[in-house]
């Protein structure tokens, strides 16, 4: 007796991009009522004028919950035709249960498989990876992905270093079957030797036990050292693999990490003008696994970016983690 195997379409796609942002708006002077700075240091070292936090009554719930009713509505879709949803947060404050089987259920799927990831500024890319993967293996028909994180509720508002980078939002893309193909292979991959360069002061344990606040650290410049090498580098690996050149690319949507790093992947891929670069970080702040989607959806709504581009997206964070693709915008 031999065992059946998955069968799925030949190819899949992102058939719908969406995001939501929360309604505070934060900037550089409020933040500076934290943190010795000023407005022209954090432009120069980030590009960031404003970010998003959430507000009263908002939530990374509430924000995924948005995102993703209205992917699966540019999708056509209804909820009941998601069979898989895929979370990537790191500020989901309950170890168990995730996030996605609360918000599979409020959506109103059919008992969707369902399940929560933690890969930090690279999770939306991981995401997408897993989902083109279910819908072609035939494990789903149709995927949710959201990035989705509240970043303010794990950040010192008095640490120098990390207190203006941070924000919150969400973003969400459906995946589904194609004819032809409109996702690439990931490059992905991580280095587990750095990763106390982006960490946690103190497990929630500790936190609960001694009631001190579990907040990020980060060391910035090696961060950006790795962000301008090698993740430069595995950028360029994924155009390769994706048999894209840089001259047929239409878009790049590097993770929202830094004005300054994106600069430095331009001049490694050595991209040319027509390329439309996100730039979002200016008034939406570093949206961790959020901020991809959101760039693109962005993108996408002012016309800068349109159904059919070819789009390099590429996240990176902690862990130390990174994962890309090429993707055909919806």
């Amino acid at each position: 007796m031999t065992v059946n195997a998955s069968s799925g379409g030949p190819f899949a796609r992102v058939l719908s991009i969406a995001s939501a942002v929360p309604s505070r708006v934060v900037d550089n002077a409020e933040m500076c009522t934290y943190i010795d700075s000023s407005d022209e240091w954090i432009q120069q070292r980030t590009g960031i004028v404003e970010r998003r936090w959430v507000a009263e009554g908002e939530d990374a719930e509430s924000l995924a919950m948005d995102a993703a009713t209205k992917a699966i509505e540019r999708a056509g879709l209804t909820a009941s035709d998601i069979d898989a949803v895929i979370v990537s947060t790191v500020s989901h404050f309950k170890q168990t249960p995730g996030l996605a089987p609360k918000l599979a259920a409020k959506l109103g799927t059919d008992g969707a498989a369902a399940f929560d990831i933690s890969a930090a500024c690279a999770g939306f890319c991981y995401g997408i990876a897993m989902g083109e993967s279910l819908v072609r293996s035939g494990a789903a028909k149709k995927a949710l992905v959201i990035g989705v994180e509240t970043l303010s509720k794990l950040t010192d508002l008095h640490d120098r270093t990390t207190a203006f980078l941070f924000a919150d939002g969400a973003g969400a893309a459906v995946i589904g079957a194609s004819d032809t193909n409109g996702i690439g292979p990931v490059v992905w991959g991580s280095d587990g030797e750095q990763s106390g360069v982006i960490d946690q002061n103190v497990d929630l344990l500790e936190s609960g036990r001694t009631g001190v606040p579990a907040v990020l650290t980060m060391e910035g410049q090696a961060v950006f050292r790795w962000a301008t090498g090698f993740i430069a580098d595995a950028a360029r690996r994924t155009l390769a693999v994706s048999g894209v050149d840089a001259t047929e690319l239409d878009v790049f949507a590097p993770h929202q990490a830094n004005n300054r790093i994106t600069d430095s992947m331009l001049r490694h891929l050595k991209l040319p003008s027509t390329v439309k670069v996100a730039r979002t970080i200016k008034t939406m702040g570093n949206n961790s696994a959020a901020s991809i989607p959101i760039a693109l959806d962005s993108m996408l709504a002012s016309g800068e970016a349109k159904s059919g581009d070819k789009a390099l997206i590429i996240g990176f964070g902690a862990g130390l983690v990174y994962a890309g693709q090429v993707i055909e915008l919806p």
